[in-house]
């Protein structure tokens, strides 16, 4: 059986009855228990009581805390705080309850099974419509296209703009938050204000990045900088590997702000519900090579800028 504090004050009251003394009753003690025994201070301490007439070796009841504060209601009050800020910390919850740090590990780990974890950074917070339509458009591709096994997937390149920010990073510390057993884990899109900022055109195909073109001052994309630098140079990375290889392009269809298309329409010669048709399927045509022989359109249009309309 194992000796707890109150049987080894019940060895002390015995050894001070029997008259035996301080060092005396520590050497026993210690002979028997070894490092189970009570410390020499221990044993001088009960000799004072003692002699000041104590007889009870129970622990006296004294002002302060419980002995447990780890009760319903205090449980609920830290899930509560936890609810209100998940940022929340354990000396905030301290002062807020008058707890102790023992009791507040205790009800966030056992009781209420929670954890802090840093929040993931995403992009953007897609609605579940915007969810659907992404996996929709991925079966679609990947039926069109074989699963990916048809070789014409070698010859699509897809490239978008976006500016690219630089900030203050968060701290890790600063990224946790408090998460319940049953829930997701978390996530954040909001960001702090930029210190600066940097628009680049990237372009991938099939085995990964092709090019990634980037805007000086801070400047935004139109249809000069596009056709005469942008694409030049990404057609040019293609072509290093791949002379004669098919190029289909997929890239946004968005015309220059403030720019309408009828006046797009009225410069090329086209008729304006030819560039809109144009604009809307931009996806199904291909930028070639005119000099390259093997590239070939899907179709053959009677317009002869419809390529330069297309890309401006």
């Amino acid at each position: 059986m194992e000796l707890n504090r109150e049987h080894f004050r019940a060895i002390i009251f015995h050894n001070f009855r029997r008259g035996l003394s301080r060092q005396e009753c520590f050497d026993e003690l210690n002979s028997l228990y070894s490092d189970k025994a009570p410390s020499y201070s221990t044993v001088k301490n009960w000799y004072n009581e003692f002699n000041r007439g104590r007889c009870s070796i129970q622990d006296e009841s004294r002002a302060g805390r419980p002995k447990s504060v780890v009760v319903p209601e205090k449980i609920n009050a830290v899930r509560e705080l936890i609810k209100q800020d998940r940022h929340v910390t354990y000396r905030e919850i301290e002062a807020s309850l008058d707890i102790s740090m023992t009791s507040i590990n205790k009800i966030l780990h056992e009781h209420l099974s929670v954890k802090k974890i840093c929040s993931r950074w995403i992009p953007h917070n897609l609605t579940n419509a915007q969810k659907k339509a992404r996996v929709d458009w991925c079966k679609e591709m990947l039926e069109k296209y074989i699963q990916g096994t048809s070789k014409a997937v070698y010859n699509i390149y897809t490239g978008d703009e976006s500016w690219i920010y630089a900030y203050e990073p968060e701290t890790k510390q600063q990224s946790t938050v408090w998460v319940f057993q049953d829930e997701a884990k978390p996530t954040k899109v909001v960001r702090g204000r930029s210190t600066s900022k940097q628009m680049i055109a990237c372009f991938f195909g099939i085995n990964g990045h092709v090019a990634t073109v980037a805007l000086e001052q801070r400047r935004t994309v139109n249809s000069e900088w596009y056709t005469t630098i942008c694409l030049p140079e990404v057609i040019g990375e293609i072509r290093k590997k791949q002379k004669n290889r098919r190029i289909i392009l997929h890239h946004d269809n968005e015309v220059d702000k403030g720019v309408k298309k009828k006046d797009i329409a009225l410069k090329f010669d086209i008729p304006p519900n030819s560039l809109s048709t144009i604009i809307k399927n931009r996806v199904k045509l291909q930028n070639y090579d005119s000099s390259n022989s093997c590239s070939k359109r899907l179709r053959t249009c009677v317009y002869e800028d419809v390529d330069e309309a297309v890309l401006k």
